[in-house]
C-alpha cells in the first residue's frame, strides 16, 4: 500500500468488497470505519488501519480473480441480493467478485467477474474505446441498408444521445455481427427497434480479448494467464477518469 495511503473506495473496490460508486454510497451511510471512526469521502487508508465494512472487517485481497461466464437469458448482471435471479447468487462463486458491466437480462453470452475495481473501471469506461462483439439474430431478412444504418450511427430519441459508429456484416439471412466500443442501456435492441427490427437472439462473444468460445451456457471458467496479461496490456493507458456524456441527437460538430 502507498505511504500515503489509498482513498477509501479504492482500498473497498480493490478489495472485492463493492464498485467505488456503492462505495462511496456506503461510506455517507456510515456504513464504513477505519479504525474504528466513521470514514469520510477520501478518507485514507494507511498501512497498518483497519477498515470495516457494515460491521465486518475487510482486507485487500492479494489473489486475484478474473472469471469469463456464458451468462444464460433471464440472468440478472447485479450483485444486489434483493434481485432473485442475480448473477452472484446463480454462480455461487465462494469469494466476493461482482460482474464488470452489464448484458441485459433478455440476452446471453459473455460476462467478465472480477475483484479487480481498477480494471472494471478501464474496461467499462466507453471513452477508453474498448470493444465488445455480438452474434444478433433479428426477425426478418437483413438488408444492405439496415446494415450501413446500423453502421453509421443511429440516433436513440429515448436515451438522448446517438450512437457511435461501428462494425456491421451480416452472417445470415437474420444474422449479423456487431462490435461496439460503447454500452448503452439495450443498445442494439434499441438500434434495431429504430430501423423496425426486433431482436430475438442477441449473444455477446467477445469482450476485448476474451472470447467466449465453446463455454457452456451457464458456466464460467478462469481467464488465463496469457488473456489476462493481454487484458492489461489493451487496458494500459486506459483512463479511470469520468466519460464524456454521449453526443446528443442534432449536436452540432465543432
Amino acid at each position: 500500500m502507498d505511504e500515503q495511503g489509498v482513498r477509501i473506495n479504492k482500498y473497498l473496490s480493490e478489495a472485492g468488497v463493492c464498485s467505488r460508486r456503492e462505495a462511496d454510497r456506503q461510506i455517507e451511510a456510515g456504513a464504513v470505519t477505519v479504525d474504528g471512526v466513521c470514514a469520510r469521502p477520501g478518507t485514507r487508508v494507511l498501512p497498518g488501519q483497519t477498515v470495516c465494512f457494515q460491521g465486518r472487517c475487510v482486507s485487500q485481497e492479494e489473489e486475484r480473480i478474473l472469471l469469463a461466464f456464458h451468462k444464460p437469458t433471464g440472468i440478472v448482471c447485479t450483485a444486489e441480493k434483493r434481485e432473485k435471479n442475480n448473477v452472484i447468487d446463480y454462480i455461487h462463486y465462494p469469494k466476493r467478485i461482482y460482474p464488470v458491466g452489464r448484458l441485459d437480462k433478455d440476452s446471453e453470452g459473455l460476462l467478465l467477474l472480477t475483484n479487480q475495481g481498477d480494471l472494471v473501471n478501464k474496461i467499462m469506461r466507453a471513452g477508453n474505446m474498448h470493444e465488445k462483439e455480438y452474434l444478433v439474430t433479428v426477425n426478418k431478412p437483413v438488408t444492405e441498408s439496415f446494415l450501413r444504418g446500423m453502421a453509421g450511427g443511429v440516433p436513440l430519441v429515448e436515451l438522448n444521445a446517438t450512437t457511435r459508429r461501428c462494425f456491421v456484416e451480416r452472417i445470415g439471412k437474420r444474422e449479423f455481427r456487431i462490435i461496439l466500443t460503447q454500452g448503452l442501456n439495450r443498445q442494439i435492441r434499441r438500434m434495431c427497434e429504430y430501423f423496425g427490427y426486433r431482436v430475438e437472439k442477441l449473444v455477446r462473444v467477445r469482450i476485448m480479448n476474451i472470447e467466449l468460445g465453446s463455454l457452456k451456457s451457464g458456466t464460467y471458467r478462469n481467464v488465463t494467464e496469457e488473456e489476462y496479461h493481454e487484458l492489461l496490456r489493451l487496458t494500459a493507458d486506459s483512463s479511470n477518469d469520468p466519460v464524456m456524456p454521449a453526443k446528443k441527437i442534432g449536436e452540432k460538430k465543432r
